[in-house]
């Protein structure tokens, strides 16, 4: 009975010697999670400019590590040994690293393209041999839509690291149209006629200003450029318009183009003997 009786007073007095580190570990937490939520809040507002996938992956990150610390402190000061805990995440984290690897660098490859922002969804880009309007910018891909419909993922790691032609950077595209006449056509006419067909359209744009010239000249043949800059969204508009146009106008004024000619040799064998 007596062993019973001094149960109580050993629980008092275990009580009594950690219930101050228990109370300051509790405050710590309390203080540190609100803490963590007011840094988060002023990290939020600085990242606004970024792009809103980025800025909530980068919050949710920044979040989960500074818990976990938070957590660990608390933890050694209530008394609770801490370094092996420390130890196997360090080694967890090691591992999934090792793992991830190709994903952490499509993730570091989405961060870059997301703050230097060498395309924005919308713009028509070439890059890894394909080329397509950008329809979305994750975190560890770039998807692109095909002119034919298809649909083509990238890997941010791969498409930061290699070239990629921005077609719509400028917000401008060019349309060009070649025909080739013969050599003996007057071409002031027919830059005339070309340029007529340019000014009449609207969605040309008059900067830079389109221009007619020779491209290339062959024997008994020239190679007409009619080239003009469109806005993105009227490119391939224009250019198909355009064809269809120099081909009415060139035939109306009978500018010719070059003759195929086809020469047959026609060589005559003897026998031996004839």
């Amino acid at each position: 009975m007596e062993k019973l009786g001094t149960y109580p007073q050993q629980f008092i007095s275990v009580a009594l010697r950690y219930l101050p580190s228990l109370l300051l570990a509790l405050f710590v937490l309390a203080v540190g999670w609100w803490l963590i939520g007011w840094l988060l809040r002023l990290a939020s507002k600085a990242m606004a400019h970024l792009d809103v996938s980025l800025r909530t992956f980068l919050t949710s990150l920044v979040s989960v590590a500074l818990k976990v610390l938070l957590l660990i402190s608390v933890a050694g000061m209530i008394g609770i040994q801490t370094t092996s805990f420390v130890t196997i995440l360090g080694a967890a984290g090691l591992a999934v690293g090792l793992a991830l690897q190709g994903s952490l660098s499509n993730f570091a490859g989405g961060v870059l393209i997301l703050i230097f922002k060498p395309f924005r969804v919308g713009d028509v880009i070439e890059a890894q041999g394909q080329s397509g309007v950008v329809k979305e910018i994750q975190i560890f891909s770039t998807i692109l839509l095909t002119p034919v419909g298809k649909t083509v993922i990238l890997p941010n790691g791969v498409l930061s690291n290699n070239t990629i032609v921005n077609a719509t950077a400028e917000g401008r595209l060019l349309a060009e149209v070649r025909v080739e006449l013969d050599g003996r056509t007057d071409f002031d006419r027919v830059r005339e006629v070309a340029m007529g067909i340019l000014r009449e359209d609207g969605r040309i744009l008059t900067d830079p200003a389109p221009g007619v010239g020779i491209a290339v000249l062959k024997p008994g043949a020239i190679v007409v450029s009619i080239a003009a800059h469109t806005r993105v969204a009227d490119n391939l508009a224009v250019a198909g318009s355009l064809t269809e146009k120099i081909k009415k106008a060139f035939e109306q004024n009978d500018f010719l183009i070059p003759q195929t000619h086809t020469f047959v040799h026609h060589v005559n064998q003897t026998p031996p003997g004839g």
